[in-house]
């Protein structure tokens, strides 16, 4: 395919490098190198993979439609939104119909070429690594290509779920390469992930030193994913066929609760910044001492993000961070955005009267006071509430708290949480671990609640609150079967666009004709001649 060539062009990997500047990725060579100069030794190598970790953070950083705004607009959590005289693209997402903008043929145009220029770093860096002279250091390199290997298969697991069908790539080409059954794609990220636990000393990123190597991939991530994976393929497929078993993957998520790194953060408010910071107008500041702060005990694996992202080519924030926040509306902690992802009363009434989880994550502008200040006008899809998780924070007079340059679109630096020590839990339990109740439990118990009898339902609808607007909840329904999650999603919803009424209407035989995968760029299958083919529900 074309578009592949143009990844090919220059060697990205290895200029304008960047990340958190309080973490690995604060990096920045000082001259370009180029691929015949370069993959000669260890510390080449070492620079290639923080370029790998660059080419994953890209995936947000470069403002194309993100996985995480996709995986909420496609939930039952939220509901597509925006401003009320903006394009329709995230409507018909929500909606699963392109009728709802039928010249929106390339949302994930941008998506796709930032993933496979992820995917392209990881294949080069991998490919040159027999190359390298690692000496004695067989166990350096095999760490190398353990990181190099995760991020492949992280990346390569948001296209197949995004696209199911998708060309995989293990080493650079031009090649027009075709789409793979998705079980060969599944079968590549495993085998990643299980060279990446394999081949990770749990001692090369200790969480005690997490000020400098949060973000890192380790042993203990690679377990997880591998979970999270083998739940949604097992689900969705109803197959068992990956190449590793049941017990061997709950084994890892055991191997990762026992090995003392990871612990659940005691106040489940603590793990997100605008639910713990508190306003104090009188100085103009946010108390921000009830955070648990980046790279907290509950983290087992995070995407990075910095505030020092600019116009001139530097990206490194978290782009996707501003269109979660209110549709410009400032009133502190809370930061305006562009109203994305407005959230379902139905999530809401969801949550016990007890359950802690509810004021933590979202936001209730009646309740806190905020709905008489909204810019309710120029809002899509009002419900009344949004995400509190991920949003944009700003100080009692309005101005953006990002650091930087303090610009509030492209300052964002908060960082995506990709798996919580809960989610191990809760994994663990699902998978029939002994000690499925003492996990459960530990999780309510943490949310105020007590113990409940576990079952897959019970459990599945635990993961609903627990992991309410975290990216999770649509493939944690899509795994239970098309069928079930259509039903679940599909809904009529009075809200307010413009402040005048309006009703969303999602339909579930539109979920069904597009068996729950998204439109393949049009722009990927014109470069393609016709190689790749659309899927179905979107022509």
């Amino acid at each position: 395919m074309k578009k592949i060539k143009t990844y090919l062009l220059t060697l990205g990997v290895l200029t304008g490098l960047a990340g958190c500047s309080e973490s690995f990725l604060d990096v920045n060579p000082m001259t370009s190198v180029l691929d015949n100069n370069f993959y000669k030794t260890v510390a080449d190598a070492e620079m290639a993979l923080i370029g790998c970790y660059d080419g994953f953070q890209r995936t947000s950083s470069n403002g194309n439609m993100s996985f995480y705004v996709t995986s909420e607009v496609l939930s039952d959590n939220t509901f597509g939104a925006t401003g009320n005289t903006d394009g329709r693209a995230y409507q018909a997402l929500d909606r699963f119909d392109i009728a709802q903008s039928p010249s929106d043929n390339n949302i994930f145009n941008g998506t796709w070429a930032d993933y496979y220029a992820g995917i392209f770093r990881c294949n080069t860096l991998i490919n040159k690594l027999d190359g390298i002279d690692f000496g004695s250091g067989a166990a350096t390199r095999n760490r190398i290509e353990g990181e190099a290997r995760f991020l492949r298969a992280l990346m390569y697991f948001d296209l197949v779920r995004l696209f199911e069908k998708i060309p995989l790539l293990t080493e650079p080409t031009t090649d027009n390469v075709p789409q793979a059954d998705p079980l060969q794609v599944y079968k590549q990220i495993a085998g990643d992930l299980k060279f990446a636990a394999a081949n990770i000393a749990a001692t090369a990123y200790p969480k005690a030193d997490a000020a400098t190597n949060d973000g890192r991939v380790t042993p203990f991530a690679a377990k997880a994913l591998l979970a999270r994976v083998y739940l949604f393929y097992t689900g969705y497929y109803a197959k068992d066929d990956l190449g590793v078993s049941k017990a061997e993957v709950l084994q890892g998520l055991e191997d990762v609760i026992s090995s003392g790194e990871y612990g659940l953060v005691e106040e489940y408010k603590a793990l997100w910044p605008a639910a713990s910071y508190v306003p104090n107008a009188a100085d103009n500041t946010l108390d921000k001492s009830g955070y648990a702060g980046m790279g907290n005990r509950e983290t087992v694996f995070a995407q990075k993000f910095n505030n020092t992202q600019n116009y001139d080519g530097m990206l490194d924030g978290n782009r996707w961070l501003v269109m979660m926040g209110m549709r410009n509306t400032n009133y502190a902690p809370y930061g305006k955005g562009w109203g994305a992802c407005t959230v379902n009363p139905r999530l809401v009434n969801s949550f016990e009267a007890a359950d802690k989880r509810r004021t933590a994550s979202v936001i209730d502008l009646e309740r806190e006071g905020i709905a008489g200040s909204f810019d309710i006008k120029d809002q899509r899809e009002y419900t009344g509430y949004t995400n509190k998780k991920y949003t944009p924070v700003a100080l009692p007079d309005g101005t953006s708290d990002t650091g930087g340059s303090n610009d509030f679109q492209i300052s964002q630096d908060q960082d995506f949480i990709v798996i919580r020590y809960a989610d191990v839990l809760l994994m663990a339990a699902e998978l029939g671990s002994a000690n499925a109740q003492a996990y459960f439990d530990a999780v309510r118990a943490r949310a105020g609640l007590g113990s409940r009898a576990v079952t897959r339902e019970n459990l599945l609808e635990e993961r609903k609150l627990e992991f309410a607007f975290e990216g999770i909840r649509y493939w944690d329904l899509l795994r239970q079967g098309l069928s079930t999650a259509a039903s679940a999603i599909a809904q009529t919803q009075n809200v307010l666009s413009g402040n005048a009424a309006d009703q969303v209407v999602i339909k579930a035989e539109n979920i069904s004709k597009t068996r729950g995968f998204m439109q393949i760029p049009n722009t990927q299958i014109t470069l393609s001649k016709g190689v790749l083919v659309q899927n179905p529900g979107w022509n």
